[in-house]
Parts: structure tokens; C-alpha cells; sequence
């Protein structure tokens, strides 16, 4: 297990794309990391294609960044939702100011246009949302992971492995 005691935060809302959600779940899970979902209202969430409910551990404004060592966001429609709580965004400009892996994959993309930290970073995100990606100043690059500093992005659910990967790299893992 070679995230043993990291807490990993993950943010989920209703129709959340579904495979980007249960396997960094799980996958962090096996190897050792504490997952936390936090979601709007601490709720449960489903998912697009009716995986649900996922139980929510905690709700978005009762946690902060100075409790995990990173957060994690999965696409689908879920970030449109993120993305208008006030409460989700500061918390991703928290994770921001400590230099802490921000993971975003798909649609993810929109919620840190909206907490304003993307303007001038190097990210991907599913293509639908690129134009969005680079208005906000975004330099797009069409790759399965793009690292820029904290920032862990991937386009697209076939990337789920590489992304894990270098989330769990990021984190201080060791991927086999």
C-alpha cells in the first residue's frame, strides 16, 4: 500500500461521468489512500449512466484543504454543478494557494476555469469544453495527461489509467 495515511479528497455531484468517479475511488482506495466524497449538500450522487447512489462521506463546505494531501474531480455533467458553488471553488483555490495536485479529468476542466487558476496553465480536458479551456486562458494540449504544476489533467474516461497513475506518482506512490 503505498498511500498509506494520504487523504485524497474527491468532488462529486449528480450525474457524475461514472467510470471517473469509481475507479480514482478505487483505485485509491487499493492503494491505501483515505478517499473522502464530498459533495454539495452531502448527499448522495448518481451517476449519468445510473451507477448510484454513492454515498457522500461529508458535504463540500464542511472540508478543507489543509485536511488532504490533494483533490480529485471527475467529469461528466457533475462539474456544470460544481462550478456554481461558491464553496467547491474556493476550496479548489485553496488546493491552489498550498501547491496541492489539483486532478481533473473530462469536463472537470470547467471547475477550475471557475475558481479562476487556469489562466495561463497547461491542461487538457474532453474537446467539447476546449474552447472553454482556452477562453479562460488555458494552453490546450490534446494528450492523455497533462501536468502542470499541481494540475493533473485527462481528456476522457480511456484515460483513466495514465491519469491514476500520475495522480498516485504525484501523491508519492509507486505504480507497478
Amino acid at each position: 500500500m503505498s498511500l498509506e495515511a494520504t487523504r485524497v479528497l474527491v468532488l462529486a455531484a449528480d450525474l457524475f461521468e461514472d467510470s471517473e468517479l469509481l475507479y480514482p475511488l478505487l483505485r485509491l482506495r487499493e492503494e491505501g489512500a483515505e478517499v473522502t466524497v464530498a459533495t454539495p449538500d452531502g448527499g448522495p450522487v448518481h451517476g449519468k449512466k445510473g451507477h448510484g447512489p454513492v454515498p457522500a462521506d461529508a458535504s463540500i463546505e464542511a472540508v478543507a484543504a489543509d485536511d488532504f494531501a490533494a483533490v480529485v474531480i471527475p467529469g461528466g455533467f457533475a462539474p456544470d454543478a460544481l462550478r456554481k458553488s461558491d464553496e467547491a471553488l474556493a476550496l479548489v483555490r485553496a488546493f491552489d494557494a498550498a501547491a496541492k495536485p489539483i486532478a481533473f479529468i473530462c469536463h472537470a476542466g470547467w471547475v477550475p476555469i471557475s475558481a479562476g487558476i487556469i489562466d495561463g496553465r497547461r491542461a487538457t480536458s474532453v474537446a467539447t469544453i476546449r474552447d472553454d479551456m482556452v477562453n479562460a486562458g488555458c494552453v490546450w494540449e490534446d494528450s492523455e495527461v497533462v501536468v502542470d504544476g499541481n494540475l493533473i489533467s485527462s481528456r476522457h474516461p480511456g484515460d483513466l489509467g495514465p491519469w491514476l497513475r500520475t495522480i498516485i506518482t504525484a501523491l508519492g506512490g509507486r505504480v507497478s
